[in-house]
């Protein structure tokens, strides 16, 4: 046989190893050459209240979705297979559900495995872009397991009346409703496990599972780093440890018990971030990036990038309660009056969240079929992941050496108040109030490569580009 022969027959083997792979996530979870210890023991614990404390990225959530889905399967490598289990996964909202446990689910969890999905909101066919109410599992056993989505912010009554093998949290819940669902538990002897970085400082949580001040022998929990996560490199470890202040450092790193939490960005300062405006140079024009809105404000700024990496943010739009029509104008009119890059038949480019892709019952077109149609051309896929995107923007607002690279032209009023005013809510998000600037700015910055360190830079060099800097902004 051929060396070229060996060598194509080799290449799609692992081609389809990695085909294979992919297509039962589930069983090639922990099953590699890198092991996370701290998951191993959460799954193998016999407990049947067990919580995993863990910062952002330890993976925390990752165990909390394979537990579901291994009982729901009937697979579960350390507990007796069950049919027709009952389970319940609870979010804090709607939204984090969408955006986090609901996803997890989603990936380890094949469309061959599905009976059905009920949904509270878009369509079953791509429920990843809507919210799911209830996922009907093929258990390997026969039968059909349900797996329920849950949020607090539906209040307790929401709650009750249900019979349930195992409940999971996804983040800390009020007391009222942890204590509900222990009730949904109690006649099939079910389970409580929860997965959380404990950002409310000592509550319930603290004393009866970390302190467990009543001695429960069902309650048993572990802690989980990011040392713990081997697939997370040292060196995006020293780089989140960079991003983050202090005062968070202990709870989204180790997963320990905080006193509360604070400004998402305490490195904003204003006397450094916000410049008066200046003549752009077209060459450094990017693209605009849009958080929709229409009842709620709909957010735009228009994103420069210098030669040096540097990001600048030169015009905004932001307006409640306008259609589409009222929108389209006004980018277009301020992209005109920037002199603003354009396809050649005079439409501009923009990113724009996701959510804005999908189509409703209620109208035939979605949000950004909607733009394009008027000379907005809108890119869907943007990377949503907020942990990271805050990471990224952070690593913007001040490197090691103090400087920054994200400039804000101080005629973009709400994205500065947005900034001054954007706090840390329970568990790994913000908190969802006044941050349409905030999110649309990190789908932006997700774009763009971490900014280079400016350490080693020559302080002739470093000069010179300051002088150029403040000349351009005289002469202009």
């Amino acid at each position: 046989m051929e060396k070229n022969e060996i060598i194509e027959r080799l290449a799609k083997i692992e081609a389809e190893l990695k085909r294979r792979k992919n297509a039962d996530l589930l069983s090639a979870y922990n099953s590699g050459k890198k092991i996370h210890k701290k998951q191993m023991a959460f799954h193998k614990c016999k407990k049947r209240n067990r919580w995993v404390f863990g910062g952002n990225r330890s993976g925390k959530t990752e165990c909390g979705a394979v537990e579901c889905l291994w009982i729901l399967r009937g697979v579960h490598p350390y507990r007796k297979a069950r049919q027709n289990v009952f389970g319940w996964a609870v979010s804090l909202s709607q939204q984090v559900q969408r955006d986090v446990a609901q996803a997890k689910i989603l990936k380890y969890l094949p469309k061959s495995w599905i009976a059905d999905i009920v949904m509270i909101s878009g369509k079953k066919d791509s429920p990843e872009s809507g919210v799911i109410d209830l996922i009907k599992i093929k258990n390997v056993l026969g039968g059909i397991s349900t797996l329920g989505f849950k949020s607090c912010d539906q209040g307790r009554e929401k709650f009750q009346g249900s019979s349930l093998d195992f409940v999971w949290f996804d983040e800390e819940p009020p007391r009222e409703i942890y204590e509900e669902c222990l009730l949904r538990v109690m006649d099939r002897r079910g389970d409580i496990f929860g997965t959380m970085t404990p950002l409310k400082g000592r509550t319930f949580i603290y004393d009866e599972i970390y302190l467990n001040r009543k001695n429960n022998p069902e309650v048993w929990c572990e802690f989980m780093a990011w040392e713990d996560n081997p697939y997370l490199s040292k060196k995006e470890i020293k780089y989140l440890e960079n991003c983050l202040d202090g005062s968070v450092l202990d709870s989204r790193k180790f997963g320990k018990f905080s006193q509360g939490s604070g400004l998402v960005y305490p490195e904003f300062d204003e006397s450094v971030h916000v410049i008066e405006p200046f003549a752009v140079p077209h060459e450094w024009q990017d693209v605009i990036s849009i958080d929709p809105g229409l009842n709620n404000p709909l957010s735009a700024h228009w994103y420069c990038v210098d030669w040096d990496g540097n990001i600048y943010v030169v015009a905004e739009h932001f307006a409640a309660g306008k259609d589409v029509d009222f929108h389209a104008a006004a980018i277009r009119s301020i992209s005109s009056k920037l002199g603003w890059k354009t396809d050649g038949k005079g439409r501009v480019s923009a990113l724009i969240d996701s959510a804005a892709g999908q189509r409703t019952l209620a109208c035939q077109k979605s949000v950004a079929e909607l733009f394009s149609e008027r000379g907005i051309l809108v890119n869907a896929k943007v990377n949503k992941d907020v942990f990271a995107g805050i990471s990224r923007v952070k690593s913007f607002l001040k490197r090691n050496n103090g400087e920054g690279n994200l400039y804000i032209f101080s005629n973009c009023t709400n994205m500065i108040a947005e900034f001054k005013g954007y706090f840390w809510a329970d568990g790994d998000s913000p908190v969802k109030r006044d941050d349409h600037c905030m999110d649309e700015l990190r789908y932006f910055v997700m774009t763009r490569p971490q900014p280079p360190e400016k350490e080693n830079t020559s302080p002739v060099l470093t000069d010179k580009m300051k002088r150029i800097r403040r000349l351009k902004r005289r002469t202009n």
